[in-house]
């Protein structure tokens, strides 16, 4: 009864703090660790069954690296697209290697500072998909472009933490186990197997019953950490492997999201367990390099994405976007290093220290994050360096008159571009994606490089002569900004935009819009459409399902898959 208490009095007192941080606009994460300092015996000391918490909190942290398994699918790679692959590996060597020599010039040991350097590499990809979910971004080129760099760390997290399990105690190569590896590479390779051949039938099977589905959920995810866990590894390798091996099953989504709340309540307790274990007695010798590491975090790590992103032809605002959302380091730097200091490499010194690196930079990051629109225009003078300068000049080619432009290619766009090629009109395709440019250059398309956000850029085409302007971007201040811009340059033209909302579509047409495209109602009026014009002729439904399954066919190898944000509507 006395665990149930303490429980009890831990959780409620992290409702009070977390409720303060939602207030403060920031991840609940940091009120867990917060509420974990304020039980700790550092303050009011109420934290005496650690055991049992702990067993809690390795249960929650194999809960959520096996929902993070879950997603990482092995056609992840080829998903997130070269730009995402390439500024993932280069953070994470850049990051790394410089996070290591500030390491050792603030006199770390070597292998501290590998731990510290390796910690600083890892974004959240829960706090980033959470925040760019609510800032409705995550159909952005810069929110794809993070999401994907996100998960190369997180398969980075899946071989580094492999390499880990195989040491202990003092690290070196001699306590290498190379037997432990081979054992784990071919238990990989069986399970991999296993999901491929397997698991897809069986899941069938255990998806009859919602309950089996939960249980055996459960017991796949646990029961693979604590093989691994007896055969050397550490049980979150397991239990990243068990979400890997289920990422293939058809109802791997079902899986995740009954997985969820439970991984949330055990997650929970490793936070606060995390905060109780803070080291106060002797802090003062850790604010110097708290505050270096997480200036590091929150400007170097930004810069490293801006070079990078900027080297691969991208504009200075989605590489200054993208970049924030490395301003951080996420729970896996401070699972690695918990792990760390169970396995006898690292001292609770360390893990405090890291843990305040993680307080600064999850909080600083969140409101850089949610604001940079805001903050972008008082920086984007300063932020040119960034960009390749043979865009530039390609930008400054002359330009000639188009009689209709279109903004963003996309899955409209492409639509409507089919539509424009029949009007045989001169067309211009505007888009600030240089894989998409390329692409429509291949295709003879012509188009250009740029950012409709961006004034100037708006300024340098010349529109006078534009008979009709489509603007395919779904953000409503972007197709404000060039309602605006086309109306002062030329009152005829026909303007058409997109919008999700109804209000936001009625101010779109108040301040100039032609007309208004909402993708949502558009489809129910063609199906009302085709119901009028076909009444009840089962032939006709079955030509018109012909045509759009070969429709949907063309769009899915060109990528255009539905938007993931239009599922949580």
């Amino acid at each position: 009864m006395e665990i149930f208490i303490e429980l009890s009095i831990i959780i409620g007192i992290t409702v009070l703090v977390a409720g303060i941080m939602r207030l403060l606009k920031q991840p609940l994460i940091i009120g867990y660790i917060i509420a974990g300092i304020i039980v700790s015996p550092y303050f009011l000391d109420i934290v005496s069954s650690t055991e049992t918490i702990a067993v809690f909190s390795q249960i929650g942290v194999a809960f959520l690296l096996f929902i993070i398994g879950l997603s990482l699918s092995p056609k992840v790679i080829k998903e997130v697209g070269k730009v995402s692959l390439i500024t993932g590996i280069g953070q994470i060597i850049f990051t790394s290697l410089i996070g290591f020599f500030i390491s050792r010039l603030l006199g770390f040991p070597v292998i501290i500072s590998l731990y510290i350097a390796i910690a600083l590499t890892f974004s959240s990809t829960i706090i980033i998909m959470k925040l760019l979910s609510d800032k409705k971004d995550l159909e952005k080129l810069y929110g794809k472009i993070s999401i994907g760099f996100l998960l190369v760390q997180d398969i980075f997290v899946i071989i580094l933490l492999m390499i880990i399990s195989s040491f202990s105690g003092n690290i070196s190569m001699i306590n290498l186990s190379f037997g432990s590896i081979l054992s784990g590479i071919f238990l990989i390779g069986g399970f991999i197997l296993i999901s491929i051949y397997v698991l897809p039938g069986l899941s069938k099977f255990f998806a009859q019953s919602q309950e089996f589905l939960f249980l055996f959920s459960i017991g796949w995810g646990l029961g693979l950490a604590a093989l691994f866990h007896y055969i050397g590894f550490s049980m979150e390798i397991g239990a990243l492997i068990a979400g890997i091996a289920l990422s293939m099953s058809p109802y791997h989504y079902e899986i995740s999201s009954k997985m969820r709340p439970l991984r949330d309540f055990f997650i929970i307790l490793f936070f606060i367990l995390l905060g109780s274990q803070m080291v106060f007695g002797n802090i003062s010798p850790l604010i110097i390099p708290a505050i270096i590491f997480s200036l590091f975090i929150l400007i170097g790590n930004p810069l490293i994405v801006m070079i990078l992103m900027g080297l691969l032809g991208y504009k200075k605002k989605t590489g200054f976007q993208a970049g924030f959302t490395v301003a951080q380091i996420s729970e896996f730097s401070l699972i690695l290093i918990a792990l760390g200091v169970s396995m006898g490499h690292l001292t609770n010194e360390i893990l405090s220290l890291v843990t305040i690196v993680g307080l600064i930079t999850i909080s600083g990051s969140t409101y850089l994050i949610l604001y940079s629109d805001k903050i972008y225009p008082y920086l984007s003078r300063y932020l040119s360096i960034f960009e390749r300068k043979k865009v530039r000049e390609k930008e400054l080619d002359k330009i000639k008159d188009y009689e209709i432009v279109l903004f963003g290619y996309n899955r409209i766009g492409y639509d409507l571009l089919q539509s424009f090629k029949k009007l045989k009109k001169e067309i211009l395709v505007v888009d600030y994606n240089p894989e998409t440019i390329s692409e429509l250059s291949k295709k003879k398309i012509k188009c250009r490089y740029g950012d409709v956000d961006d004034e100037e850029f708006l300024n340098e085409l010349n529109l006078t002569q534009t008979k009709m302007i489509v603007s395919t971007i779904p953000e409503f201040e972007t197709n404000l900004l060039l309602i605006k811009k086309i109306k002062q340059t030329t009152k005829k033209a026909i303007i058409m935009v997109v919008s999700h909302n109804i209000e936001e579509a009625n101010i779109l047409y108040d301040a100039g819009a032609t007309y208004v495209i909402m993708p949502h109602f558009l489809g129910g009026h063609h199906a009302s459409m085709m119901i009028s014009k076909h009444g009840l002729n089962i032939n006709k439904f079955l030509k018109e399902k012909k045509k759009h399954l070969k429709h949907l066919k063309t769009k899915k190898e060109l990528g255009h898959e539905h938007p993931k944000a239009e599922k949580h509507r």
